[in-house]
């Protein structure tokens, strides 16, 4: 009877989320019913052999582990550099100490990488999938499978030549990807995070995280192909660019660790601003409206304590607890979980995977699963500030493209959000606890 109503629950939730998107379209009658059956197809069959098939879930898994073993690198060249303010990763400084240097890291290792071209024949064999099976152009085949492993910033760099001829959906399939998934350089921060300094922790969340970011690929397509249908004639050729983007493997590393400089002090200023923006509001909606009208004594009883007062976290939790519910969360964990959900919207998925660690750490949740599928629904850059990056980002590299972005910048991340939602659906019905 349970697993009915689950599946029920799903299957409503899942119709949900593309009515949303059909409420957005700009052109609902060119929207291709079959792409979008044969992406969420997609999505289903991936989760299948990735999350029940012993193969595939050992595969993804040992990557998740190799993942894990190349964060010990990086904490021994932070060691080095900084001494005992890395060695002590429970202390005052452990964080920006050990953490923000596996981006550097990681990102240096993904630029030699693909400098070697081990990386794009992965990315070309996922582009290639999807090509296949959703009928997809082969510029945003190729945007939507970088995307899963480099993200949105590094992704249009791989089809950089295409960018101007790409038509108004192409554009919104690209931007939706980013979107849509995460990057490998972040990916491993957030294992050390929701791992909580436990290895074996570390690498189960990290499994999770590399599948959700790999269904929310054909995910993404879907949401991006109800809401800026493609109208024009479509070009299905599949061909990866033979440029490099770096002349040798010294120059790759040397770009590399300088692009990981910039996104890891990129992670640690907006953790700084936006961690004491979130104080400062809580701080003025629980005085200014919380203690005159008692609603804070009121949410403490209310909530069982989950939630010290009427705040900015609790006004967000409640408005987006309806999506944690549609995703499969357990009714009791839904303003937990809607906390995080509106966090990474507003905020950023880091604020809100640190405030799941969180919670996790003070065993908030009356449900375990309720950890796992936050995991799913909050693995994507589908936030405000990504608009920005990704506007700028595109925009750079093509100039003719930016009337494109702009218009299309708010319903890209929306789009985002709900594949990320569409994926937490999925792994809700599969993942077991």
């Amino acid at each position: 009877m349970e697993i009915a109503v689950t599946f029920v629950r799903s299957v409503l939730g899942m119709g949900l989320l593309i009515w949303f998107c059909y409420c957005l379209s700009e052109n609902r009658e060119r929207i291709r019913w079959k792409l979008v059956v044969y992406g969420i197809g997609l999505q289903i069959v991936l989760a299948i052999l990735i999350l029940k098939m012993s193969f595939f879930h050992d595969s993804v898994r040992a990557v998740a582990s190799f993942f894990n073993t190349l964060v010990g690198f990086s904490n021994e060249a932070a060691a080095f550099l900084f001494g005992t303010l890395a060695t002590d990763s429970d202390g005052l400084f452990g964080f920006a100490f050990t953490v923000l240097p596996t981006i550097i890291f990681f990102s240096a290792f993904s630029a030699i990488l693909y400098y070697l071209r081990i990386l794009p024949w992965i990315v070309f064999g996922f582009a290639w999938m999807l090509n296949k099976t959703m009928r997809l152009t082969g510029a945003e085949s190729l945007a939507a499978a970088a995307n899963i492993f480099i993200g949105q910033t590094e992704g249009p760099l791989v089809i950089r030549p295409y960018l101007k001829g790409m038509n108004r959906s192409e554009m919104m399939a690209l931007m939706t990807g980013g979107m849509a998934t995460i990057a490998g350089g972040v990916l491993v921060i957030y294992m050390s995070v929701l791992g909580g300094g436990s290895e074996e922790a570390a690498i189960a969340f990290g499994h999770h995280l590399l599948t959700a970011s790999i269904l929310s690929a054909p995910a993404a397509m879907v949401a991006a192909k109800i809401i800026v249908p493609q109208t024009e004639s479509i070009d299905g050729q599949l061909e990866f660019p033979k440029d490099r983007m770096s002349e040798s493997l010294l120059d790759a590393a040397t770009k590399g660790t300088t692009d990981g400089i910039k996104l890891a002090l990129n992670v640690g200023g907006m953790l700084i601003a936006f961690t004491a923006l979130v104080a400062l509001a809580n701080w003025l909606v629980s005085g200014a409206l919380g203690g005159w009208t008692g609603l804070n004594d009121w949410v403490v009883f209310a909530t069982d304590g989950k939630f010290e007062a009427f705040n900015f976290s609790f006004i967000v939790g409640v408005l987006s607890a309806p999506f944690a519910w549609i995703i499969g969360v357990a009714w009791s964990d839904c303003l937990i979980v809607g906390q995080l959900l509106g966090e990474r919207l507003v905020l950023n998925e880091f604020i809100s995977y640190l405030s799941l660690a969180k919670f996790q750490e003070e065993g908030a949740f009356s449900d375990p699963k309720s950890v796992v599928i936050a995991t799913y629904a909050l693995c994507g850059f589908a936030n405000l500030t990504s608009v920005g990056i990704q506007i700028g980002g595109i925009s750079a590299l093509e100039k003719t493209q930016r009337p494109v972005l702009l218009k299309y910048g708010i319903k890209s991340l929306i789009g985002g959000m709900l594949a990320c939602y569409m994926t937490a659906i999925i792994a809700s019905n599969l993942v077991s606890i």
